[in-house]
């Protein structure tokens, strides 16, 4: 089996409503499809979420560089992806796709995700599998929140409560941040879990100002309260609610650097911001991690959902729930089959590889 030639899609889905932080809003999720097409009709899929908002690599960037890596796939002979070992032949594959390239970490990802998806559909098995893990489990998700006045994101929380969920994650950085959260805490009760994300928005002294406020509505968490390892490190020394590394952590040597200063008790790791599930690793074998998204379409979320199943094999599992209920926040998809939310759990597709399925009408009309 060959590789007969990659594709990129470009594509946009837009939000149910905008999707206001800290860094800004968006109207609709700029993104990219990748498909590896093979001579026996095998076709592996990936997705890239540019983080432009974020200081990253803008859609067009990451686009060009994509191009670039698929040329080296272009006629690869990947017939070893349905032998004893597919997941080092489709590492192989990705080492030399990116060799010698520093690759924007959305596109390293994507290339990822498409790799061990053909790999997967090959050899006849889901990824988690391929991953070594022993058997899918729902994959528990707390309910991401959107920016606005605090009875609104009260009022948004119950919609979500309603639906199962049981953990909920508050954007602030906006506004009043203490009363937003004890408006949600009152409206929601005592027996949820309430973390917050200020992505990196507050200074050193406000960090630890509003942390402390927050500390009697018992919140969960902090999610990257400061932008930098060293002001972070001082928030959580100041500080009793555990801290989160977001935007700081992702890589592996970020993490050991984390854990040495205490800047940090734990890491929410993105693929698109770890360059994929390897990259998760690395940065697991030091810190506990729970997964998020980076607002990925329904192939990223059903590669982080894979991916959640294998990364506590070797490593202490927190107990947190991810953050991969974000399909919610979208009005539209261009997956016929993708997970499914239940009671506030994902719940992966069925079939080998990622076992997501593109609806070629519905990518035809939101591609951009």
């Amino acid at each position: 089996m060959r590789i007969e030639r990659g594709e990129l899609v470009p594509f946009a889905l837009p939000f149910v409503r905008p999707y206001v932080t800290a860094r800004g809003s968006l109207e609709r999720r700029e993104m990219i499809l990748v498909r590896l097409h093979t001579d026996e009709g095998v076709v592996g899929v990936g997705e890239a979420v540019p983080l432009a908002m974020r200081g990253g690599n803008d859609l067009a960037r990451v686009e060009r560089r994509l191009s670039r890596a698929l040329r080296r796939l272009s006629a690869a002979d990947v017939s070893d992806f349905a032998g004893e070992e597919p997941l080092r032949a489709a590492i192989d594959a990705l080492v030399h796709a990116v060799a010698g390239r520093r690759l924007p970490p959305p596109a390293a990802a994507a290339l990822e995700m498409a790799l061990f998806d053909l790999a997967g559909k090959a050899a006849g098995m889901p990824v988690w599998q391929l991953l070594g893990a022993e058997a899918p489990a729902l994959v528990r998700c707390n309910a991401t929140l959107v920016a606005g006045s605090p009875d609104e994101v009260a009022t948004s929380a119950e919609a979500w409560k309603s639906q199962g969920f049981g953990t909920f994650k508050l954007k602030l950085g906006i506004g009043d941040d203490l009363r937003q959260v004890a408006t949600v805490r009152e409206a929601l009760g005592p027996d949820v879990a309430i973390r917050v994300d200020a992505n990196g928005t507050w200074s050193r002294a406000d960090a630890i100002a509003i942390v402390r406020e927050l500390e009697p509505l018992d919140v969960e968490l902090v999610e990257e309260p400061t932008s930098g390892l060293r002001d972070m490190a001082t928030v959580a020394a100041a500080t009793g609610i555990p801290i989160a590394a977001d935007e700081s952590v992702a890589t592996g040597k970020e993490a050991s650097r984390a854990a040495r200063s205490r800047a940090c008790e734990l890491v929410t790791a993105k693929l698109a911001k770890t360059g994929g599930a390897g990259g998760v690793a690395g940065i697991a074998k030091h810190l506990p991690v729970y997964l998020s998204s980076a607002l990925d379409g329904a192939v990223g979320i059903a590669a982080a959902a894979h991916a959640a199943q294998a990364i506590y094999r070797d490593s202490p599992d927190p107990g947190l729930a991810h953050g991969l209920a974000t399909q919610l926040l979208f009005a539209d998809t261009v997956a016929s089959r993708e997970c499914e939310l239940r009671g506030g759990a994902l719940q992966l597709p069925e079939g080998p590889g990622l076992g997501v399925e593109i609806d070629e009408s519905a990518l035809a009309r939101l591609r951009i």
